[in-house]
């Protein structure tokens, strides 16, 4: 038997990559990225000219389709790999990223009926437009005394299955009723590859309430008498655990993409999940950091407590064996580009290409002169809403401190640090309602970017922060879980501890807190504490006034 190969297909907010790997050693051996052409739609429906309301996030599935052809050619022909010594593929995806099929597995949107209807596309993870639905499940979920709501922290997200799939039952009832079923797209493209209809595990039980079940009907009776059957009538298939071969790939997709028929597809996963074995951390209370456009949290206990704030907990949803705890920051590498995009005076950018780097490199380079809260400058990160543990996504940004002597650099410094902040404060809160955070684990796109941006969550959190060795750690989790798929049989391996043992590797290099640093970012804590309960705890509503005027002036041009 000669060297054999996975594929991990990782599905991001802004594009798709395939990353090839041999089995025996975690080697990365091609990887390819591709674009999706139409990007994040949140502005205009795409041939229609439609303006999108605020809040809205909607994806094209044919770009998903698109990549899926485009990248694994691409890293076979990179590689010189045949297809057939690919044993098996691993998926992952945003999520909740959810769209309506018909019976046949093809978007509504992709039919002429419903192209123009915007509830017929995808909606993103971070599609926001939700919340109403999601207020009104949190409400009659309390008034119920539904003990799901206990798991996920006490409220259930705007960005998550039932909110949106409420949403599309509200406002677009005739798509609802067109809809053959309603999936997460993590789940839609393991049925184009394999056409097998399932349902993951990780998905069901973060982002659609499953614990071995969905809530009762009664549930989602109460909600909407047409919402009663909603996982009789929509979410009708097998939720299967990671690693678990949901299928082989079917000829007419292997055809496409060189590889051989009956391929191990494995079960679909969520991108921030998937990545937890590729760093080594396959043990309890190490946190595992994913950060990029935002930042997701996963940490594995022993115990099944609920805590308040948090994303969820679900057995076996990170790794076999363990309550696997999730939670996580709407935004994060989003806020620092939003900022070097709109906010930067040119002066700057002529200083940063002088010094021979970008925008970022050099705000970072002046950012880290500063001594801590020596700027007087201080941010809240929700930019994009926060996720928990308020759990709000009316909640916008805030900057305080600034005065006419304010520079870039000390305003990016401020944004850097109320990341960590946010971070800081889900740690606190996970180590109060019972879940230990020993040691700290990142990686993602922001770690290998930004060496200050590490070290101050190292000063802020006071803890040591340990590095993947990859740069596409989710894909290369995505690729053991595809091993995990193929079997030990077919050259792969039967547990991810196993594949975690040979393919996951760690930077010699970490980022080790600074204590005098600790202590004064003890201070800015505070204050960063203090503005968030005070905007985020019902004691000053200026956020949610401001937003309603918004929505209330665009909805009268739109």
């Amino acid at each position: 038997m000669g060297r054999k190969y996975v594929i991990g297909l990782d599905y991001g907010t802004e594009s798709g990559r395939a990353l090839l790997v041999a089995v025996d050693n975690g080697e990365e051996v091609a990887t390819a990225v591709m674009t999706y052409p139409h990007r994040v739609i949140d502005d205009t429906l795409p041939g229609t000219g439609k303006k999108l309301e605020p809040d809205w996030a909607l994806q094209d599935p044919r770009d998903y389709l698109q990549v899926l052809e485009t990248v694994i050619p691409q890293v076979l022909k990179e590689s010189g790999v045949k297809g057939g010594d690919v044993i098996g593929i691993g998926t992952d995806f945003t999520a909740c990223t959810m769209l309506p099929i018909d019976q046949a597995g093809a978007p509504l949107c992709m039919k002429p009926e419903f192209a123009a209807n915007p509830h017929a596309w995808v909606k993103l993870w971070k599609h926001h437009a939700a919340q109403p639905e999601a207020d009104k499940i949190n409400e009659v979920a309390r008034a119920r005394g539904e003990s799901f709501l206990a798991r996920y922290g006490g409220k259930i997200s705007s960005e998550w299955f039932f909110s949106k799939a409420l949403q599309i039952l509200d406002e677009a009832p005739e798509i609802y009723t067109a809809a053959d079923r309603l999936i997460e797209a993590g789940d839609w493209i393991v049925l184009q590859l394999c056409g097998k209809d399932t349902r993951n595990a990780c998905a069901a039980g973060y982002k659609a309430i499953w614990d071995e079940g969905y809530p009762d009907k009664a549930f989602f009776k109460a909600l909407d008498p047409r919402f009663e059957n909603v996982v009789a009538d929509k979410l009708n298939a097998p939720v299967l655990p990671a690693g678990v071969k949901a299928g082989g790939l079917l000829p007419e997709i292997a055809k496409k993409i060189g590889l051989v028929p009956g391929t191990a597809v494995a079960t679909g996963g969520v991108d921030a999940h998937v990545a937890v074995p590729a760093t080594a951390a396959t043990s309890e209370g190490k946190m595992v950091m994913i950060m990029g456009t935002s930042l997701c949290h996963m940490v594995c206990g022993t115990k099944k407590v609920a805590i308040d704030g948090m994303c969820g907990v679900v057995k076996d949803g990170i790794l076999p064996g363990f309550y696997g705890f999730e939670a996580g920051q709407s935004a994060v590498g989003d806020i620092f580009a939003w900022f070097v995009n709109n906010c930067v005076p040119a002066s700057v950018a002529e200083d940063a290409k002088k010094a021979g780097t970008d925008i970022h490199g050099y705000l970072a380079a002046e950012a880290g002169k500063l001594k801590v809260g020596e700027s007087g400058v201080l941010a809240l990160d929700w930019w994009n809403g926060n996720r928990c543990i308020l759990v709000d996504a009316d909640l916008t940004g805030l900057m305080v401190g600034m005065t006419l002597g304010t520079t870039p650099a000390e305003m990016y410094r401020a944004i850097l640090e109320s990341t960590a902040f946010g971070t800081y404060t889900i740690i606190r809160q996970l180590e109060k309602g019972g879940c230990p955070i020993t040691e700290l684990y990142a990686c993602g796109g922001l770690p290998g970017k930004n060496p200050l941006l590490m070290q101050i969550f190292a000063d802020v959190t006071n803890r040591e922060i340990k590095i993947s060795a990859s740069e596409q750690t989710v894909a290369l989790g995505s690729a053991m879980w595809g091993a995990v798929a193929a079997g030990a049989a077919a050259g792969g391996y039967d547990d991810v501890t196993h594949a975690a043992q040979k393919m996951a590797r760690l930077r010699k290099e970490t980022y080790k807190p600074n204590k005098e640093n600790h202590a004064q970012y003890e201070k800015l804590f505070a204050e960063y504490t203090r503005l968030h309960d005070l905007f985020g705890r019902g004691g000053d509503n200026v956020m949610k006034n401001l937003k309603a005027i918004k929505r209330s002036i665009r909805g009268v041009s739109n």
